[in-house]
């Protein structure tokens, strides 16, 4: 059986341990020989990695675990790499969250101005790390991207580096599929899902289970319910207060737009003021996180120095890893699995611009993925999708040209942004909170 080195990059990410539980899981089937983190804080990755070294004691002692800051040790002859960075940290998520909350605009991570402020702060590290895989990786190497917001980065890489062999993945598709499958009663690998938009900014067309077309009455629930199951099988990552509300929000877009599915980021565009309206300014979700999940890893490393004792299950969130795995698997064995990815759209969606950057089902293949054809949409997706998409464009060019008015335009073309002034107001303020990662604005 062929074995394989994998890297995770951003090996200090609370997600760590249940990624490589995830992965050594499939040893059976996917063997890897070398595990690296590699993070460029090394306090905090050693600290993840006191429990990674516990998950690969359970899972697969027989695996090579390194921790490294050193891009040549961690990237040498590399066959995949798990990206998954969160450049400025949650310091810096929590700018991104409550500086637009100021003015009334909604402060979320990865939608509206927040995640254009995330964007700008990923690109020019994401380029550095496809630098080092092409200096010294294995040829054929691949990058499945979770790196954030997926969106723009994947539009900024397939401009600034285009040959990179990247696969920009999220796993909110999967995650709403999901409790799809709770609300259905099946498997989630049961379900086939036809879907179009961008990241974090689409909708569900069709669902089938296991061939049978369950839209009408999944549709009928969602307007009830939202995405909430009817019992408590949803995964703990998604089930603490703001995620559930999340969930049930989507029966507020489906009541009013009942045509699609939506992806629950939709909320955040299309309800952006009962979404502003119920937002606490001064505890957002990423004081949530860091109290949360962030405190409790930590918490529990400290607690495993002083006693040896751990209990590593609550470290293994299910479908964020299983799903970068399956990709992965895919793209090792050129299985043509079937999942919903990010690709350039180049007529996927018929009257959608060719280097818009869609999320669409494709067949995952050892050359990356086939897109599955998904023809025209209808007027009013097809327009609040390409006004997201110039802002996420334009964004792209801020970065790359060092423009203020490129910035400001990307800021005002947002959706969740009321007007030019407002977007002038949070563009400023963000510029002085991202002095230490943004590329300076002329």
């Amino acid at each position: 059986m062929k074995k394989f080195k994998l890297v995770i990059v951003g090996g200090g990410s609370t997600y760590t341990p249940g990624i490589v539980k995830s992965l050594l899981s499939k040893k059976e089937d996917f063997k890897i020989s070398e595990l690296r983190l590699y993070d460029i804080n090394e306090e905090r990755q050693n600290k993840v990695g006191v429990i990674v070294k516990k998950v690969v004691e359970m899972f697969d002692p027989e695996v090579k675990l390194i921790l490294t800051t050193d891009p040549e040790e961690g990237f040498k002859d590399a066959d995949f790499v798990f990206a998954q960075m969160r450049v400025g940290l949650y310091k810096m998520r929590e700018q991104d969250e409550k500086i637009p909350l100021k003015y009334d605009v909604v402060g979320q991570e990865t939608c509206g101005p927040g995640g254009l402020a995330y964007g700008l702060r990923t690109i020019y590290p994401m380029v550095e790390m496809i630098d080092f895989c092409e200096k010294y990786a294995n040829k054929n190497y691949w990058i499945v991207n979770y790196s954030n917001p997926a969106a723009i980065v994947a539009k900024a890489m397939y401009k600034i580096r285009p040959n990179a062999r990247i696969l920009n993945i999220c796993d909110m598709p999967v995650a709403i599929m999901r409790n799809m499958a709770n609300i259905l009663d099946c498997d989630r690998h049961d379900i086939e899902a036809d879907y179009f938009g961008l990241n974090h900014f689409g909708w569900f067309t069709k669902i089938r289970v296991n061939g049978e077309d369950k839209t009408d009455e999944l549709k009928a629930y969602v307007k009830e319910h939202g995405y909430i199951p009817p019992d408590s099988r949803s995964e703990v990552r998604h089930n603490d207060a703001s995620w559930l509300h999340t969930f049930e929000n989507a029966k507020h877009i489906m009541q009013m737009f009942p045509k699609y599915l939506p992806n629950t980021y939709m909320q955040y565009y299309l309800l952006g003021d009962r979404i502003v309206k119920e937002a606490n300014k001064d505890h957002t979700r990423a004081n949530e996180v860091m109290e949360g999940r962030e405190k409790k890893i930590f918490d529990a490393v400290d607690q495993y120095n002083a006693t040896g004792q751990i209990d590593l299950t609550q470290f293994f969130t299910g479908v964020h890893g299983e799903f970068i795995v399956e990709v992965a698997m895919s793209l090792a064995f050129d299985s043509r699995k079937r999942h919903l990815v990010m690709v350039e759209n180049n007529g996927a969606i018929k009257n959608l611009p060719d280097d818009a950057m869609v999320e669409v089902p494709a067949y995952i293949t050892k050359d990356g993925p086939d897109p599955i054809r998904v023809g025209e949409i209808p007027t009013f997706y097809k327009g609040i999708i390409e006004q997201q998409e110039a802002s996420e464009k334009l964004v792209v060019e801020a970065a790359i040209e060092g423009s203020y008015e490129k910035a400001l335009m990307a800021f005002t073309m947002n959706k969740t942004i009321p007007s030019a002034f407002v977007a002038k107001q949070i563009l400023d303020d963000m510029i002085e909170a991202n002095k230490e990662y943004w590329p300076d604005f002329k």
